[in-house]
């Protein structure tokens, strides 16, 4: 499926999309980022952007995070419009979204317990024990259950990253946005945390926008695979067309150079 054919997950609009980017345009300076872009996402599904660095991947998620603002275009979240908005429209549609980043951002003055029920307690209005019993069965998820009062700094590298992906998830976000959530680790902790993703993606109806040169882990979770160059998705489809018969040079040439 090429970018430019509004059918599928990914390309185009869709009337049943919970994410939805419409002529999004997005510059730093003179530099265009995003150009025009037109893409969409259907609850429940698995898409992975893939390309080269600067090439517009991780602005869209910054975007659907809020901590950047479109130049031009309308972005939607199920329904609820986060540009242009209000801040009250633009607070009800992040609330069902969670981001995991590089860096594992956990607050190192609270223990790994409270990293879990601060925003769900502040922000969705739980009270403490509902908190802590949400957040202790994700620890049990994460496989850190025994962790719940050490400090960020008493963990390692791949445990830091566990207790972000549990924290994203305590929100019971729709959509999870994960960037590039193994590149701060270690090679040897990067397939445990990969792993957690894959059995998140199997077990849950979480939709899922994951930015990754993890090519393998792209193939296996992904419904649909976007292919950026120049702030444009050039080219889009099932991840076995993408990986093993793309129709675009420009992703012939990325894919030969970090497969």
């Amino acid at each position: 499926m090429s970018a430019d054919t509004p059918a599928g997950t990914t390309a185009g609009a869709t009337s049943d999309a919970l994410i939805r980017f419409d002529n999004v345009t997005k510059r730093f300076g003179d530099n265009t980022v995003l150009d025009n872009l037109c893409f969409s996402v259907r609850p429940g599904k698995h898409v992975t952007l893939i390309g080269p660095s600067g090439s517009g991947k991780t602005t869209i998620l910054r975007l659907l995070m809020t901590l950047e603002s479109p130049d031009e275009g309308t972005i939607t979240v199920n329904g609820n419009k986060l540009f242009p908005a209000d801040e009250k429209e633009r607070r009800e549609a992040r609330k069902k979204i969670g981001m995991v980043f590089q860096q594992f951002n956990l607050f190192p003055n609270m223990t790994v317990l409270r990293n879990l029920t601060e925003a769900p307690v502040r922000v969705l209005g739980l009270s403490k024990d509902e908190a802590e019993v949400r957040a202790k069965e994700l620890l049990e998820l994460v496989g850190l259950a025994d962790r719940c009062d050490a400090k960020p700094t008493q963990l390692s590298g791949g445990q830091q990253q566990r207790v972000a992906i549990a924290r994203a998830l305590a929100m019971r976000p729709q959509v999870l946005l994960l960037d590039e959530v193994t590149s701060a680790l270690d090679p040897e902790l990067v397939a445990g945390v990969l792993d957690l993703l894959r059995d998140i993606a199997r077990t849950t109806d979480i939709t899922m926008l994951c930015v990754t040169h993890e090519m393998n882990f792209a193939r296996d979770i992904s419904d649909d695979v976007l292919m950026f160059d120049a702030g444009k998705v050039i080219e889009s489809g099932p991840p076995e067309k993408i990986f093993s018969d793309p129709e675009h040079e420009r992703t012939r040439e990325f894919l030969g150079a970090v497969l």
